[in-house]
């Protein structure tokens, strides 16, 4: 089966058109607003009335002073979210064919779709990367203009060298004036403890953090055999090895590497998501939003 359906642009040449056509094609049964609810402040307390909703009990008002007071939140009428995409030259796999498309492409791609429908939807998306070992970024705003000039910028990008996601982390999280959505795309091989830290304290601060790990099929079979020259595409580095010996122990290793990544979002309080290369663009993004707006 294609990674991306016939409804949808192979290439980046149109960027724009092919968010559009991903977005429309999974919109139907998806909440409107995946990314709302997280955008309500704080206003004030007010005593407990007969039927409130006990979910807004003040519990820590209640200790201190043995009196029931309710939480009163104003809505937001616009919710900020960061999109953070991953530059590295491991995102750079595999080679591109006429119906595979490499992580990076891929990552991209869900970027894109998910820009276009925080921005149709009224709210602000910016984003924030690398490129030649710089960081790249655009405020988060809402508009056509601003939305045609994020997309632009994604459709630029190319994956080279390695990517201090830790850095671009913070200054994600520093450059988003009040609480918002940041939506790292990446497959995560360049996290440290540094970037566990991090994403931790974004969520200290406030911020929805939601993890988006793409891989490809390839690297997690490792389909090869006999003797197979293994390039690591972020240091050059060229090794000579056995496929057929190798496997085994490679595809034990990757297995534990997702589950770390996956235990490790989820015990920091992240939302978390596995995107592989071999499933539609829409189809993935499509399950996902429906799991986070439930």
């Amino acid at each position: 089966m294609p990674v991306i359906s016939p409804g949808t642009a192979h290439a980046l040449d149109d960027l724009e058109f092919s968010a559009r056509s991903i977005v429309e094609s999974f919109r139907s049964g998806v909440h409107r607003s995946p990314f709302h609810g997280f955008a309500a402040e704080f206003s004030q307390h007010r005593s407990y009335r007969p039927g409130d909703d006990l979910k807004y009990l003040d519990w820590k008002v209640l200790a201190r002073t043995d009196r029931l007071y309710t939480r009163q939140f104003s809505e937001t009428t616009n919710l900020s979210a960061m999109l953070v995409v991953d530059t590295s030259a491991s995102m750079n796999f595999p080679e591109e064919t006429g119906t595979v498309v490499s992580k990076f492409t891929y990552g991209v791609l869900v970027a894109a779709a998910l820009a276009y429908l925080i921005i149709e939807q009224g709210d602000s998306a910016g984003l924030i990367t690398m490129a030649d070992g710089k960081l790249v970024y655009l405020p988060a705003r809402g508009g056509r203009a601003h939305r045609r000039a994020l997309l632009t910028m994604l459709a630029r990008l190319e994956p080279r060298g390695q990517w201090p996601m830790d850095r671009a982390l913070v200054r994600a999280g520093d450059l988003l004036r009040r609480r918002g959505v940041i939506v790292a795309v990446s497959d995560f091989y360049d996290a440290t403890e540094d970037t566990h830290r991090e994403l931790r304290r974004l969520r200290q601060r406030g911020h929805d953090v939601a993890l988006l790990q793409v891989m490809s099929p390839q690297e997690i079979q490792f389909p090869f055999s006999g003797e197979s020259r293994i390039e690591d595409l972020e240091t050059d580095e060229l090794r000579l090895v056995d496929a057929s010996t190798a496997g085994p122990g490679y595809r034990e290793r990757v297995s534990e590497f997702l589950t770390n990544c996956r235990r490790q979002a989820l015990r920091d309080g992240h939302d978390y998501c596995f995107l592989s290369t071999e499933a539609p663009v829409e189809r993935a993004l499509r399950s996902y939003l429906l799991r986070r707006a439930s």
